[in-house]
């Protein structure tokens, strides 16, 4: 490269060089004569960086669904000889036919007493089983199909037209089926006459009510809250459960506040069905009985977790952030500076006075920000009380007089680059993500998301979705036009690179809202149809495959009940489980992995394969990976902890 500039500089220096238009003449040659040996150095460059990883995996591409806990999922799972799984079924709470099992009892379901409005309380007292579940609630379900407003499409054509590229042929069907016939935000009469009849603990949705090809509710599922649901303190500790978490308050949260008050008075003749839930939280699927059938497929074939977290409690907005950062984000003065947020978007979940846990100000409307250096700040004393009283002290990781975002707002930024103004907005992050290091190493990597080209251009007309997109937050990507042309781009174009053998080095991929199976709006059925396609197309390329990781998991557990250890590692969480599925060839044989891992897990297999340091100082990536006991493998012996998903996989040892 050296020389060859060289060779150009002498050739022009034996001219006599006169006036401004020859210089530029000579700068525009000179220019177009080097760049293309610069980009040529740069792609080599690139090259050679992707390919210097700790495993034979050169490709990681991360699928995100939506809202599924792991029993909700796999709670009905049996593995192959030789494998254990902790679930509903392994514990006795249901039977392989999604009955009551000998131990039902461990999940059952109370209500409890939060009234003094001075005091957020995460283990209420007063608590009394539930006789019967409340009754489920249809919430916005649809209850007709609509080619204007779906889900479900009227007709099959429209639905084609709309996601056909995304699913294959014969699954566009399903995006046409399983209306309620209910209407909205009433008592879901599809279950019959187990309707007011659900006994106290977790149900198979598909055997007592509508069938996995039918939409459902979804739970309520925001910070306060899932942290009030799992019902944790340090009295109800065990060996096995070192956290105290009880998972026993879900429908009682659900009924009492849902998904919270936007700083309104509780309604008049209030009940257990005006939040529009009931017990949704409780139900779940039976891969049995033929639910999740292409998940068990993969399951059966390949690797899943028992022990993989959502890492913040509550939603989508927070725990999609974590994906990138390993953080969470901080309301700003939209220059980086940290700075107190509007009254009515600061979290309180105080409830309001003569109210049994209606909280004073939450909501999508509402509060989602906590400065949760201050105890005497609205639900943060008894939180940071719990976890000082834990034996292991995990540290807040909360900065003094920052306020941090804790549920769903909109990204700072428009997919176009501008910064967005609307209401209930997070302004521009200056934190850190993991695309920042690979950036800077070289590392290629894509954000896939389906909608991305229509969302740049008319966002109120696209599937996409921008909360969950942690690049969209952050300034340092989205001022800088070259970084969003690389490196933010539409599921079309992951199919396009797959097919010309330009994949990069690190995918993540977001189905739009009608395919993520996020209930209501969604099926699982559909987001495995998704799954399926790219699972597939990627398995017909033999060279492509042979060095790929196909990570599967959704965001968040939606606030659907779950039966497992929580092991929180700070103020934020983590959360109950959520499925993991590790598609590779290094991942076959059925195993199930029980090493504690959230999110942050997909950024420290990043980071560990391709050599990479931590994001930042304090991000969970910094987190030893976990200490297990054959007797207890599902609790880190040195607290706090989380794996970076290498245990899922085996790959051939080095001589």
């Amino acid at each position: 490269m050296e020389a060859f500039v060289k060779s150009i500089v002498n050739a022009i220096g034996s001219s006599t060089l006169k006036g401004g238009l020859l210089c530029s003449a000579i700068s525009v040659a000179l220019a177009a004569a080097i760049w293309p040996v610069v980009a040529q150095s740069q792609q080599q460059a690139a090259a050679a960086a992707a390919a210097n990883t700790a495993s034979p995996i050169r490709h990681v591409i991360v699928i995100v669904g939506e809202n599924r806990t792991f029993d909700h999922v796999f709670g009905a799972y049996t593995p192959r000889q030789g494998q254990t799984v902790a679930n509903l079924l392994s514990k006795g709470i249901i039977t392989a036919d999604g009955r009551a099992g000998p131990n039902f009892a461990l999940a059952a379901q109370y209500m409890a007493s939060a009234t003094d409005p001075k005091r957020f309380e995460m283990a209420p007292g007063g608590k009394q089983p539930y006789p019967m579940l409340p009754a489920p609630n249809t919430g916005g379900t649809a209850s007709a199909p609509s080619d204007t407003s779906p889900p479900p499409f009227a007709t099959l054509a429209v639905a084609q037209a709309v996601e056909g590229a995304m699913i294959e042929p014969w699954d566009v069907v399903h995006l046409t089926t399983g209306a309620t016939g209910v209407p909205q935000h009433s008592v879901d009469t599809r279950f019959g006459s187990n309707t007011y009849n659900l006994p106290n603990g977790p149900y198979q949705i598909s055997r007592v009510g509508p069938d996995y090809d039918q939409y459902i509710n979804s739970p309520v599922h925001r910070f306060y809250q899932n942290w009030q649901q799992a019902d944790c303190s340090i009295d109800h500790a065990t060996l096995d459960n070192p956290s105290g978490c009880q998972m026993d308050l879900f429908a009682w949260v659900e009924t009492s506040v849902g998904a919270g008050s936007n700083g309104n008075p509780q309604p008049a003749n209030f009940n257990d069905e005006t939040t529009g839930e009931g017990a949704t939280a409780l139900g779940y699927y039976n891969v049995n009985t033929g639910d999740m059938p292409y998940f068990t497929h993969l399951a059966r074939q390949f690797t899943i977790s028992d022990n993989y977290h959502q890492p913040v409690m509550g939603g989508t907005g927070a725990n999609s952030i974590m994906i990138g950062t390993a953080d969470a984000l901080y309301y700003t003065d939209g220059s980086g500076n940290a700075t107190k947020p509007p009254v009515n978007q600061i979290e309180n979940p105080l409830p309001q006075p003569n109210t049994n846990n209606w909280y004073t100000q939450d909501g999508y409307s509402g509060g989602t920000y906590s400065n949760c250096s201050d105890s005497h700040q609205p639900g943060v004393g008894a939180l940071r009380h719990y976890l000082d009283r834990l034996p292991y002290k995990p540290e807040a990781k909360c900065a003094p007089n920052t306020y941090y975002l804790l549920n769903n707002y909109n990204p700072g930024y428009n997919g176009d680059g501008t910064v967005n103004t609307s209401s209930f907005t997070i302004p521009p992050s200056p934190v850190r993500t993991i695309a920042d290091t690979l950036i800077e190493k070289n590392i290629s990597w894509k954000y896939y998301g389906e909608g991305w080209n229509t969302f740049v251009k008319t966002p109120a007309t696209s599937v996409y979705c921008n909360i969950c997109n942690p690049f969209l937050y952050e300034t340092a990507i989205m001022t800088n036009p070259a970084f969003v042309n690389a490196h933010l781009q539409d599921t079309t174009d992951l199919y396009t690179d797959i097919a010309n053998g330009t994949l990069p080095a690190v995918s993540f991929v977001k189905p739009g809202g009608l395919l993520d199976g996020h209930p209501e709006s969604s099926k699982f059925g559909l987001f495995e149809s998704f799954v399926h396609k790219l699972v597939d197309t990627v398995q017909r390329d033999p060279s492509l495959w042979a060095s790929t990781a196909i990570l599967i998991t959704t965001d968040e557990g939606g606030g659907y009940y779950d039966s497992g250890y929580i092991q929180p590692l700070d103020f934020f969480g983590d959360g109950p489980r959520i499925p993991m599925i590790v598609v590779s060839p290094y991942s076959r044989g059925g195993r199930v992995v029980h090493q504690y891992s959230d999110h942050a897990s997909i950024v420290k297999f990043i980071e560990r394969n391709w050599h990479l340091k931590p994001i930042t100082h304090r991000s969970r990536d910094n987190l030893p990976n976990p200490i297990q006991l054959q007797t207890h493998p599902y609790v880190p012996v040195n607290a706090p902890a989380i794996g970076d998903l290498f245990d899922a996989f085996e790959f051939p040892r080095t001589p």
